[in-house]
């Protein structure tokens, strides 16, 4: 591809409010998805429940769904890395909308079932997490470094209003009648297709040696400014000096060398990440945190289940923890770019401690969602600079396998959470076992706050001085960056 060589970027760039257009379009692609997800989610077990009767098999969809998203989260972050990421959304669209097409045939005729749920719910969570690293790793690519904190804030909006309104939106929907809800993730899958292939046009275009950035295109992103993690690095698609073009990235493998296999592509993400105290410290805190929080949110759900509670009054614990999390998003972008990142963390861990805390003495449905409401308040904001940090400081060649692999330690807890939470009430009653979950939580708050490099992230204005430091740290004086881009890196 023929690139221009884009001018250095104004003074005046980096105060730049807009995300523009190219972050538009990805908002739209990746939130249609999300919807859809959220949708499936929400009718899947239940429509399990009304075919087999028997909340075990329609355990066992969930489980098998789940283990299925972790390992193919793992091989699509190898993708991202590989390939496009803007054609590999595509090309997750277009999958999603034979599926969803499936979905909905299989709801109008006879043959809905333990298997066959247990099939569609199996395809559909090996395509999200194959193709749903590629966008969060493309994020990095249409957004520069000065804005990625108010990016991943918006995002954290985004999320919140979907675990906010997917649920009832799903349950209106399913009232209809399954199909229904199939013809609404066709139509989420197509937006996300449609939006990814204008986010590559728009791509296309900036690339252009006669055209500037692209309307929406920050020039910083297009020049590949504002990523202390290329400092020094030859990009392997376009010329050395050349700059990449929006949205595109370095792929892992080029012709000149044999590609590696994809379990060392991953050790490779994994160590570089391990080797960063700046980011090793946040996969052990999200790992601890979400552990914690969940066993704490499925210990109240299953204890308000034996007491007989109707399933619509326990959906007010979950209606606190999204309007919480929706209420917390709103001031997300303010706090990311004034607060130090280090410093929402350890107050954002510290709230979601404290609620848990309290959790052992609130009882109605009402006062548990209020509780975790306030609990949640945080988070946003605490996820956004994480995140936004961590992008900055993951080089773009990595960014799909470190995606990766910090969801695999963000969720890979998850799926424990019932086992505690089942043996804890079995065996210890409701308050203990809660107890138990708030002091992991109170575990992770304390790792943030004693961990010197996570305790000493600044806000998002910081970030790309912050890992310049930590890579000129942690790396050997020499013009190859071994710990950014290793030789073995480039097969």
């Amino acid at each position: 591809m023929t690139t221009r060589q884009a001018p250095a970027p104004a003074p005046s760039a980096p105060r730049r409010r807009g995300l523009g257009a190219a972050y538009a379009w990805w908002l739209a692609s990746d939130t249609a998805s999300a919807l859809s997800t959220s949708l499936a989610g929400f009718a899947i077990p239940l429509l399990a429940l009304g075919v087999t009767g028997s909340p075990a098999q329609a355990g066992v969809i969930g489980a098998v769904g789940l283990a299925i998203r972790a390992l193919a989260t793992a091989a699509g972050g190898v993708l991202a890395d590989r390939h496009d990421r803007l054609r590999l959304m595509i090309v997750g669209g277009l999958i999603g909308i034979v599926l969803a097409a499936a979905f909905t045939v299989l709801t109008l005729g006879p043959a809905l079932g333990f298997a066959s749920l247990l099939a569609v719910n199996a395809l559909l969570a090996a395509r999200n997490g194959a193709f749903g690293t590629a966008a969060s790793a493309a994020l990095k690519d249409v957004v520069p470094a000065s804005a990625l904190g108010r990016a991943q804030a918006s995002n954290q909006g985004r999320d919140a209003v979907i675990a906010l309104g997917g649920a009832p939106l799903g349950g209106l929907l399913l009232g209809a009648g399954g199909w229904l809800v199939g013809a609404v993730m066709i139509l989420c899958q197509l937006v996300a297709t449609i939006a990814a292939g204008a986010l590559r046009a728009l791509r296309r275009r900036a690339a252009l040696p006669d055209d500037a950035a692209g309307p929406g295109v920050p020039a910083d992103a297009a020049a590949g400014h504002g990523d202390p993690t290329q400092a020094g690095v030859a990009p392997a698609t376009p010329a050395a000096g050349e700059p990449e073009a929006p949205g595109e990235h370095a792929p892992s493998g080029s012709s000149s060398t044999p590609r590696r296999s994809a379990r060392a592509e991953l050790a490779e993400a994994f160590a570089w990440l391990w080797r960063r105290p700046d980011l090793r410290g946040a996969l052990l805190v999200c790992t601890i945190v979400n552990l914690g929080f969940n066993a704490v949110v499925t210990t109240v759900i299953y204890s308000l289940q034996q007491g007989g509670t109707p399933p619509a009054t326990i959906g007010l614990v979950s209606t606190g923890i999204g309007a919480g999390m929706l209420a917390g998003a709103l001031a997300a972008p303010f706090l990311v770019a004034k607060v130090p990142a280090g410093l929402l963390t350890g107050l954002g861990l510290v709230l979601v401690t404290a609620s848990t805390l309290v959790l052992p003495w609130v009882h109605s449905p009402a006062a548990v969602g209020a509780v975790l409401a306030v609990g949640m308040a945080g988070t946003p904001a605490l996820n956004a600079a994480l995140l936004g940090y961590f992008m900055v400081a993951t080089p773009s060649h990595l960014m799909g396998r470190a995606t990766s692999v910090l969801d695999l330690f963000a969720t890979g807890a998850m799926p424990l959470a019932p086992l505690p939470a089942g043996l804890g009430l079995a065996i210890l009653g409701r308050g203990p076992t809660l107890l138990i979950g708030a002091g992991l939580c109170a575990v992770s708050a304390a790792l943030a706050l004693g961990t010197r490099q996570l305790r000493r992230l600044p806000a998002e204005s910081g970030w790309v001085a912050h890992a310049e430091a930590i890579t000129a740290s942690a790396e050997p004086a020499s013009s190859t960056h071994p710990a950014v881009r290793p030789p073995a890196a480039q097969p």
